[in-house]
């Protein structure tokens, strides 16, 4: 099965990316957290989350087109995975390149698309101008697969990340 890396592309790959999304969403909540973790994932994905994210999307491909790219099965067609590191003019969120978000289909695991979709977010954040010359992201503790994952690809801890329910405030 050959697949293929290229830029997300909205009037081919919209669809796909979100499903693609919604998978990454669902996985988060159930594979490392308990019920009330994967009840709040569950929940914010709506037909108006998926326009908001959708558009968004758009606006940070409009910045950069190797924002989102997407790992594409050659003879379905099907977005079978991505990764999404927010444009430079976002690099001060972390002073740094952020990689938003990396899926991989569970079918697709360990064949290597992973890997391709990382290079691509480190070419990309190796191009932007930085205040730190580092790609960062947030992984769950519990989450061992990408956490061995990122240590093969030489990602290291750097600091903890914490939060804190808005609704409490």
């Amino acid at each position: 099965m050959t697949v293929d890396i290229r830029p997300y592309d909205r009037e081919r790959d919209a669809e796909g990316l979100y499903e693609s999304k919604v998978a990454f969403e669902r996985g988060l909540g159930e594979n490392t957290g308990g019920d009330e973790k994967a009840a709040a994932y569950e929940g914010k994905l709506t037909d108006a989350y998926r326009e908001r994210w959708l558009d968004w999307v758009d606006r940070c491909v409009e910045d950069d087109p190797r924002c989102v790219t997407v790992a594409v099965d050659s003879r379905t067609r099907a977005v079978v995975g991505y990764v999404f590191v927010l444009p430079e003019r976002l690099a001060m969120v972390w002073d740094a390149a952020v990689l938003n978000e990396l899926y991989v289909a569970p079918e697709h695991r360990g064949t290597g698309v992973a890997d391709d979709l990382i290079d691509a977010a480190l070419a990309l954040a190796a191009d932007q101008d930085l205040p730190l010359d580092r790609l960062v992201l947030d992984v769950d503790p519990a989450n061992e697969r990408a956490k061995g994952f990122y240590d093969r690809h030489g990602l290291e801890s750097w600091g903890e990340m914490v939060a804190r329910p808005l609704d409490d405030a």
